[in-house]
């Protein structure tokens, strides 16, 4: 099943309008034809079933079906990431957790970041294409960047930080299934700094384990978003 991308699309709406891009893509690509079906998410949790009743490379439309509100997931996983030193595996990580399960993804310039630049419109479009790959209903928020101190105050929920320095820490599955709200910290390839692990602290940030294994920053920010979606299945 092919999915298509339209965020103004409300369950008001009884026409479908699509934009050049998808347009030409319908026409030329999927060589769609008036009368086919189609599937279109607004990222916000509606999924509409319609009607093709016009095909052109610059303008298809068609017209609404049925539209269903599709659950949400029962928590909600915010995760302050720093970018990858390589654009390419940070791009795969925005895109593999977005396919896995992930709500909002801000990335984070720690004081050991290699990388303090990212492309957030890049990121955007990397994660509107993983959501119509799976399948999915939701969009996740791609945040600006931001400083790792200025991240610190704007938790909601439980927050974790996952780091290698050899402090207590405990292991994610033991904590998070009383929490809905949940902020993970994945750090830079240098890992956080020692200034930058006692702010956590003294916000209450809890310390966590992956496991013995030393790991990048991207694997780090998957098995989180793997973790969570595997204990509220």
């Amino acid at each position: 099943m092919e999915q298509f991308y339209i965020p103004t699309l409300t369950k008001e709406d009884k026409e479908i309008h699509f934009d050049k891009i998808e347009s030409k893509h319908l026409y030329k690509v999927l060589r769609k034809k008036i009368g086919d079906g189609i599937t279109i998410v607004n990222g916000v949790g509606y999924r509409f079933e319609g009607t093709l009743t016009s095909v052109h490379d610059k303008q298809c439309t068609a017209v609404v079906n049925q539209y269903k509100k599709i659950p949400s997931d029962p928590y909600h996983l915010h995760l302050f990431i720093a970018p990858t030193k390589s654009n390419d595996r940070m791009e795969w990580f925005v895109e593999k957790a977005t396919e896995i399960g992930v709500h909002a993804i801000t990335p984070i310039i720690c004081q050991q970041s290699e990388r303090k630049l990212v492309k957030r419109e890049r990121l955007h479009k990397i994660a509107i294409a993983a959501m119509k790959q799976s399948l999915g209903a939701y969009l996740p928020v791609i945040h600006p960047f931001c400083d790792f101190f200025s991240a610190l105050k704007q938790l909601e929920g439980k927050a974790f930080i996952a780091h290698c320095h050899d402090t207590e820490k405990v292991i994610l599955d033991s904590q998070v299934l009383a929490h809905k709200s949940i902020s993970i910290f994945i750090g830079p390839e240098g890992d956080f700094s020692t200034e930058e692990i006692k702010a956590a602290a003294d916000k209450n940030v809890t310390a966590i384990t992956f496991g013995t294994k030393r790991m990048r920053t991207e694997t780090a920010g998957i098995i989180a978003c793997h973790s969570l979606s595997q204990l509220y299945m």
